[in-house]
């Protein structure tokens, strides 16, 4: 039961609980912040709203000051913070 008209109300929910980003990377850079995300405990969407509020927080944002939490569950990152894949941005697709 539920079906059709369960997820179209749902997803209408959705549609007005939530705003949609759309983010593009780099080819295989998806994968990188895939198994950091993992790595931590979280999934992709979590773990990229984390990076975006945690350098609204380094930067002061004034639209940030009144905002709604972005993340509601604990960090669970490394102690400094880091991903724990060794990579840098400018490494080619498959090399960490």
């Amino acid at each position: 039961m539920g079906g059709k008209t369960s997820a179209s109300a749902k997803n209408k929910w959705i549609a007005n609980a939530y705003d949609r980003i759309n983010l593009t990377v780099p080819k295989g850079q998806k994968d990188v912040i895939k198994a950091c995300a993992t790595a931590q405990g979280e999934s992709v969407n979590e773990y990229i709203k984390k990076a975006i509020e945690a350098r609204m927080e380094r930067e002061g944002s004034a639209l940030h000051a009144g905002a709604v939490s972005i993340s509601q569950s604990q960090s669970t990152e490394n102690p400094d913070g880091s991903c724990p894949l060794s990579h840098t941005e400018d490494s080619p697709k498959g090399e960490n």
